[in-house]
């Protein structure tokens, strides 16, 4: 049911605190479906699941109770607080397929972590993890690196599953060569392992769990996206974070950008070494020109939500108010960082508006011009990571045939090299076909095993109740924050206008790839906000995010205290007029003008 514009007048006009009003408030909320809340149970078995346990083609290699204490989620120091819990760890459907130069005796299996509290709130988490997996990180139920220690979900008394998704090596793309280990990756592995994790969860604990989530950011985010496209019957609530929804032509934008950069390079530039290829790509936009690009965009957009701070709310309105050739001052002499010259604001424009094919058509969507620009993760994901992360991806794991690297090490000169030439020469129209191609030996293309195909509608988790909360940090370099934004349109527009009934879209101004950028990026409730919706129906509005400590990019003149509200798309925080500008209080949720 639809609200007629006075009603909504009305509501806009009583919505002007921080959290404003939740859409339960409203006639159209009312009738939509609120799952039951989930009842606590206690840990019954947890060393006899060793033994005890059993589901097809699964093994169980050890169960351990452990006491409450901290966890390195990944062995790089990113601390959780944890409850007494038991740590479960196992695998499944072993099997030989093809690994590195076309042999068939490649070991696969799906490993995974379980964790499961003493005092359990009766609900289970899936975290997805990042990159291309091929590790099973701590489950610890981690949403992204911004959350604070005690924010996990283990420490909320979730039951937590993390995954390899189907094979070892994180960051060696050969398992490309295997159609089942792609699919394993692309989606599978969350249909083999839900129903395992659920039947564990009832051994440990005398029940299933009563409500189930699905969580993740970067390719975790593109997994809890396709888990509410796929599984939308066997999960209740989704939080995403920075979702690659069509990595694969996100990977080949990455790529492109490298070939933007490589025109740069003065001519005779030895690339004969990692380090040299490194330094050379680096050196054709330094830091110093990026914060140049960052401050003339802020120039020009931050006071489109009222507040001189430093921060971009408006990101569409920004891209019209912005103009990177009239903006920042095109160099008459040598690069002194107080310009651009013409050649690097063509490859710096052709990168914000993404790869074309050769017809003129876009291959991947634009990039937003943001404050986050000038920060480091932003460089670093443009300039170094695209070839060193994603040439070996898109050659062996998204192109259709896969092409062999002699080297995947890219931290070694002969890895890097091939990476980089990979890179410098793929041809964007062949790119595109290889992404979309299929063979009878691999008879899904990876834009079918990795993206949502073409999903709008959503009426399986609409209808039932689920429900999805979706984060995006506009200066996000790898998955453009467009992309996302087209999504919800067209989620939106499927649904007549009321998307916002079952996913809810938050933009996170100047944050980079899953955090960091000059951006307010830790989110500690949002696990209590999906919760709340799904099982009392309570639907958030806007949303608390503060300054993080750790955040390095943070600038010299933001309280350390700075918080704003995150607010649902369309609207964007908008500067009350007065009040603390550091504090989220003085500001409140508003369609732009």
């Amino acid at each position: 049911m639809k609200l007629s514009m006075t009603s909504v007048a009305i509501i806009l006009a009583l919505c002007t605190g921080l959290v404003g009003c939740n859409s339960s408030d409203t006639e159209s909320e009312k009738t939509l479906t609120v799952l039951a809340a989930a009842t606590p149970a206690s840990l019954q078995n947890c060393d006899g699941l060793l033994n005890n346990f059993s589901f097809d083609d699964t093994e169980i290699t050890s169960a351990e109770l452990v006491a409450a204490g901290d966890i390195d989620y990944n062995g790089r120091g990113e601390i959780f607080t944890a409850p007494e819990h038991c740590v479960v760890t196992g695998e499944m459907e072993p099997r030989l397929g093809t690994g590195l130069l076309g042999a068939e005796d490649q070991v696969y299996t799906i490993k995974f972590e379980m964790r499961l509290p003493t005092n359990w709130s009766g609900r289970y988490l899936y975290q997805a993890n990042g990159g291309l997996d091929g590790r099973v990180n701590k489950a610890v139920g981690r949403f992204m690196t911004t959350v604070a220690k005690d924010a996990s979900a283990l420490n909320k008394g979730f039951a937590v599953i993390s995954s390899d998704a189907g094979h070892e090596g994180y960051g060696l793309q050969y398992f490309g060569l295997d159609h089942q280990a792609r699919v394993n990756y692309g989606y599978q592995a969350v249909a083999k392992l839900t129903p395992m994790a659920k039947s564990l969860i009832e051994s440990a604990y005398g029940k299933q769990p009563d409500r189930s989530y699905f969580t993740g950011c970067s390719n975790g985010g593109r997994h809890s996206m396709v888990a509410a496209t796929r599984y939308a019957d066997q999960y209740d609530g989704f939080l995403v974070g920075n979702p690659g929804n069509d990595l694969p032509q996100a990977a080949v934008s990455q790529l492109y950008g490298v070939q933007q950069f490589a025109t740069l390079i003065p001519a005779g530039t030895a690339l004969d070494s990692a380090s040299a290829i490194t330094a050379a790509v680096q050196a054709t936009v330094t830091s110093e020109e990026y914060d140049l690009v960052a401050n003339a965009v802020i120039k020009q957009c931050d006071g489109l939500d009222g507040a001189a701070d430093g921060m971009i709310s408006n990101t569409l309105a920004c891209q019209d108010a912005f103009d990177l050739d009239r903006d920042v001052a095109t160099c008459s002499s040598d690069r002194d960082g107080t310009c651009l010259t013409a050649a690097q604001k063509v490859a710096l424009g052709n990168i914000m508006q993404g790869p074309q094919k050769s017809d003129g058509t876009g291959l991947y969507v634009n990039f937003p011009y943001d404050v986050g620009m000038g920060a480091s993760g932003w460089a670093s994901w443009e300039m170094v990571n695209a070839f060193s992360r994603d040439a070996g991806t898109v050659a062996t794991v998204f192109s259709t045939p896969p092409v062999e690297f002699t080297d995947y090490n890219t931290q070694g000169d002969a890895g890097l090299i091939e990476a980089y030439q990979y890179a410098v020469n793929l041809d964007m129209d062949a790119a595109d076909a290889a992404i979309n191609n299929t063979t009878s030996e691999f008879p899904e293309s990876s834009m079918q095993f990795m993206a949502l195909n073409g999903e709008t509608e959503y009426a399986t988790l609409r209808d039932r109740g689920a429900k999805m909360i979706v984060l995006h940090g506009t200066s996000d370099p790898v998955f453009s924050v467009q992309n996302t934004i087209n999504w919800y349109q067209a989620v939106d527009e499927a649904n007549t206008g009321t998307a916002t009934d079952f996913a809810k879209l938050y933009l996170m101004p100047g944050m980079n790839h899953c955090g960091g950028g000059p951006a307010t990026d830790q989110v500690n409730t949002i696990l209590d906000d999906i919760v709340a919706w799904v099982e009392q129906g309570e639907a958030p509005e806007a949303i608390v995010a503060n300054a993080r400590a750790t955040n390095t990019e943070l600038p010299a003149d933001w309280s350390a205290e700075r918080s704003r509200p995150l607010c649902p798309f369309p609207k964007v925080a908008t500067y009350n007029g007065s009040g603390d500008m550091e504090s989220a209080a003085s500001f409140s949720c508003q369609i732009p003008q």
